[in-house]
């Protein structure tokens, strides 16, 4: 037990050692058309109170919110000469509205997502009602006539259906100059009452080129060869965050042994889908999990995708592919929830895929 007059920070979910968190970052890696469309919504004349934020994860959803947030927040006028003249919704790090935000204390900024469990020492599942039932005290308290107050919904995929109700509940009565940000990997998957609520803009993933400053500007210190950048890049699937995840610890490692297994046809070496498994279970190394989830669905994805060209010859196996991919997905969800043995998540899957090349040749 910590000492009674020790402070002790609570874990912040995606956190990433030596990278600054989405409300943390100044700059916003790509995404200037979906910036500059926020912005003009934000001084036209009918400024929407909901939006979803759609795309991979990774790819720079929560900084845009953040950097929106910081924006309204520091001229809540939205028709006046600073916001009709501005270009992008960048704020001076200089500002007291930056500071609050970065430290997570601006008291009109609402962050919800998934939170820690002492108890179990570990993040929940999902993000619950009663994270989402905070909206409640935090429009019911009194602020400026001018003011705005933003709720970051991080990301909306956590919801369980109650929670997913209760946010239903209070976009269909929004408060008075409330703006809800909601971020999903998947905005297809979202209740049709909560997207028919919300506009919705879709941000791409991340090139080649934007990856690779995204890397030298956040996480300089990531030392790697040109060889090391040119397979993050292409593992990453535009997504800013794995491509962290895989230089940082054993990501790289686990992608090229895993493209490797794959690709060895219908007899994977033994020793090394051990190894793999071993590599990605190790105690304490949730990045390798991470890494092994997004390399896994990377190259499932892009299965999926030669199959459907492939025509109607292809339809079968694009079909078995699918299942396997849900069973997968179910199958991770599983290993989270219930503290299951992810190396069998590993084999069952390097093992299905060589059973699948088999049967497809």
């Amino acid at each position: 037990m910590a000492p009674r007059n020790e402070i002790v920070e609570t874990p912040e979910v995606d956190a990433l050692p030596g990278v600054p968190l989405p409300r943390e970052q100044s700059d916003l890696i790509g995404h200037a058309e979906i910036e500059r469309a926020l912005l003009d919504a934000y001084r036209s004349d009918r400024f929407h109170h909901a939006w979803i934020l759609g795309g991979p994860k990774g790819i720079g959803k929560a900084t845009l919110a953040f950097r929106f947030a910081r924006f309204a927040l520091a001229h809540p006028d939205r028709f006046g000469d600073v916001v009709g003249s501005a270009s992008s919704l960048s704020v001076s790090s200089d500002s007291t509205v930056y500071h609050q935000i970065a430290a997570g204390a601006h008291p009109n900024v609402l962050h919800l997502r998934r939170p820690w469990d002492e108890r179990g020492k570990r993040f929940k599942s999902d993000l619950p009602v009663d994270e989402v039932r905070k909206t409640v005290s935090f429009f019911g308290t009194t602020a400026s006539a001018n003011a705005w107050r933003v709720c970051i919904v991080d990301a909306a995929d956590d919801m369980n259906q109650s929670s997913a109700n209760a946010l239903l509940k209070i976009l269909e009565e929004p408060p008075a100059r409330s703006v809800f940000l909601v971020l999903s990997h998947t905005p297809g998957r979202l209740l049709p009452t909560i997207r028919s609520r919300c506009r919705r803009l879709d941000l791409a993933p991340l090139s080649e080129g934007e990856l690779a400053t995204g890397l030298s500007k956040f996480a300089p210190d990531l030392a790697a060869s040109e060889r090391d950048i040119r397979d993050v890049t292409s593992y990453a699937d535009g997504s800013l965050r794995s491509a962290f995840v895989l230089l940082a610890g054993d990501g790289l490692a686990i992608a090229r042994g895993f493209m490797k297994l794959v690709q060895e046809g219908g007899s994977p070496s033994i020793g090394a889908l051990h190894g793999l498994g071993d590599l990605v279970s190790a105690r304490g190394q949730s990045d390798n999990w991470e890494s092994f989830q997004h390399v896994a669905e990377h190259y499932l994805h892009g299965l999926l995708a030669q199959s459907a060209r492939s025509g109607p010859s292809g339809l079968s196996i694009a079909h078995e592919i699918s299942g396997l991919w849900e069973q997968f997905n179910q199958a991770v969800r599983d290993a989270d929830a219930l503290n299951l043995d992810r190396k069998q998540v590993v084999l069952d899957l390097v093992l299905k895929l060589a059973r699948l090349r088999v049967k497809s040749a």
